[in-house]
């Protein structure tokens, strides 16, 4: 099977989760990548093209120029990643879908509500999909813990913890991540909860298919100047009856990136153990370990779902 033509907006020359991207899709063969708007700086663009392999004529100035043009191609890309800054998903999203290419969308959706709308109707309206990254969805251990939730395994659940802590913002900082990271005009509004409390509210979701009802709040800005919140704290209501917490913070020392799950039902509990989510312990009532599932050193992965865990990173 021929891998599928990907093209991609951002990600040129100084970018971090562009590359990130490109790994991704080159782990398994399927994607090869052969169009991009890589910078809004069009000599960064076209150099940044140079770079990795894109022939000039199908490196593009603006993501609108690329949309036309890769449609009107017989050889034309069939899906583009976009990880541009959180500012700029809306407008090259809609551009796309509206010419029939597949979209996948770096997280979150987008920087304001308005421009989410948009987003969903633009993908309502395609023949194309729109998918959105929230990668932990898709690590073994992950599903593992899913579907053992699912099966009843923890009884009804009653309370979730759920944090992703990371350090890199601690100080004032000044580079490309951090200044976009940091400026409410890109970032948007959110800081800290929409650069990964996103991921942190994806993985309670994903993992026990709680429906929220009510949710409270704290957003904090520890860093004097900062305009965006570096620390957040929520309190969820769920409904059915099961509470939750979730916290997550980019000044916290010593955790570089630091994402944990916590389920406890009413038969036993269940957490995630390693920052991807390596393994998972499962106790009953009184504590006792019941199941160690995944990879830890010295253990084998033994989860039903868990095959491919012992290769994961």
């Amino acid at each position: 099977m021929e891998p599928i033509r990907l093209g991609m907006v951002g990600g040129g020359q100084g970018a971090f989760i562009g590359a990130v991207h490109r790994i991704a899709a080159r782990i398994d063969g399927q994607y090869r990548l052969v169009a991009g708007a890589l910078s809004s700086d069009a000599a960064r663009a076209h150099a940044s093209a140079h770079d990795l392999g894109i022939a000039p004529e199908r490196s593009y100035a603006s993501y609108a120029e690329m949309a036309r043009a890769e449609a009107a191609r017989p050889d034309g890309i069939e899906a583009v990643a976009i990880v541009t800054p959180n500012h700029m998903h809306a407008g090259p999203a809609i551009a796309f879908l509206e010419a029939g290419i597949h979209v996948i969308c770096d997280k979150p959706l987008s920087a304001t509500l308005d421009e989410a709308d948009a987003i969903a109707k633009a993908a309502k309206s395609s023949r194309a999909l729109f998918i959105l990254t929230h990668n932990y969805t898709g690590y073994p251990m992950v599903r593992q813990a899913r579907a053992m939730i699912a099966a009843g395994r923890l009884g009804a659940v009653r309370v979730v913890q759920v944090e992703y802590a990371q350090d890199w913002l601690t100080e004032p900082v000044s580079n490309k991540q951090a200044d976009w990271r940091t400026d409410p005009a890109r970032s948007g509004a959110g800081g800290a909860v929409g650069d990964i409390g996103t991921h942190a509210w994806n993985l309670l979701r994903f993992v026990t298919g709680l429906q929220p009802d009510r949710i409270a709040a704290d957003l904090s800005s520890f860093v004097p100047g900062r305009r965006v919140d570096d620390n957040v704290q929520v309190l969820a209501r769920f409904k059915g009856g099961a509470r939750g917490m979730l916290w997550a913070s980019q000044v916290a020392p010593g955790n570089e990136n630091g994402l944990r799950l916590r389920v406890y039902g009413a038969a036993g509990a269940g957490r995630t153990i390693g920052g991807g989510a390596r393994a998972i312990v499962l106790a009953n009532q009184k504590g006792a370990v019941l199941e160690l599932s995944g990879q830890q050193v010295g253990l084998m992965a033994n989860a039903d779902l868990s095959g491919l865990a012992i290769t994961m990173p």
